[in-house]
């Protein structure tokens, strides 16, 4: 069965607020970065996984970020599934 990965990006959904985006915005104004405008935070997994088509390993990161590694509530997800 061939193996894939995937690389999920999960971020808070833009109508909710980053406290720890806004800390590290403030920083980086600190350290004269004055052309940030703003910073927003996230998580990135990557994820090795064996299954028969790319079509199923592409279902099964979409039911994990569902299930597990995204709160739809607050936070969006994406995802890239690759042959390895």
């Amino acid at each position: 069965m061939p193996n894939f990965s995937a690389t999920v990006s999960v971020t808070l959904k833009t109508t909710v607020n980053d406290p720890e985006g806004l800390t590290i915005a403030s920083a980086l104004h600190s350290l004269e970065f004055e052309d940030v405008q703003t910073v927003r935070v996230g998580k990135i997994f990557t994820i090795t996984l064996q299954s028969s088509t790319k079509k199923s390993a592409e279902q099964q990161v979409d039911e994990m970020c569902k299930r597990l590694l995204a709160n739809p509530v607050i936070e969006t997800y994406s995802f890239k599934v690759v042959k390895n």
